[in-house]
C-alpha cells in the first residue's frame, strides 16, 4: 500500500480597500499564494475608475490591502 500525500490548500481570504476615487469601500479575494506582497490594476466596480490595488499578507494571515489612483 502506498503512503498518501497530503495535499495542501490555499486558504480562502479575503480583504476590502477603499476606492481613491468613489470612497467606496471594495471587498476583493486574496489569494495567498500568489505571495506576500501583490500588486495589480482593478477597476472600480461602482464608479470604474482604475485603482492600483497594493496587498501585503503578514505571518501568513494579516491581510492588508489599499488602493491609489493609477
Amino acid at each position: 500500500m502506498k503512503p498518501r500525500r497530503r495535499r495542501t490548500r490555499a486558504i480562502a481570504a479575503e480583504a476590502s480597500y477603499i476606492c481613491d476615487a468613489c470612497g467606496e469601500e471594495i471587498v476583493i479575494p486574496v489569494d495567498p499564494l500568489q505571495g506576500q506582497s501583490q500588486e495589480y490594476v482593478e477597476d472600480c466596480p461602482v464608479c470604474c475608475a482604475p485603482n492600483v490595488i497594493h496587498v501585503e499578507i503578514h505571518d501568513g494571515h494579516d491581510i492588508r490591502a489599499w488602493a491609489e489612483r493609477e
